[in-house]
């Protein structure tokens, strides 16, 4: 009787850790919607990381000269686009 009790503690422990450990929360309702702006900003400072990082790993040597000014072109093009987005937004509000 008494190994009996103890199993069932056991099991009913177990299941109660494993319920707490992975016991889906509701985790997506509690985020608040983004808005555009913050966005865009969110947006930005990863594309001036990308850039610092591009920047780096061009002077370390692990871009060629072409390659490192198409996608230096290409992230500066897009954080054009963000930048005049940005504007838009800020003198909207």
């Amino acid at each position: 009787m008494i190994d009996q009790t103890g199993l069932i503690l056991g099991i009913v422990l177990a299941v109660v850790f494993l319920a707490y450990i992975f016991w889906p929360e509701n985790v997506f309702a509690a985020q608040r919607q983004k808005t555009r702006l913050e966005y865009l900003e969110e947006r930005r400072e990863q594309l001036y990381e990308n850039l610092r990082d591009l920047n780096f790993e061009f002077k370390a040597g692990k871009y060629p000269d072409e390659d490192f000014a198409a996608q230096r072109a290409q992230l500066e093009e897009e954080a054009a686009r963000l930048l005049a987005e940005i504007d838009i937004l800020r003198n909207r509000a």
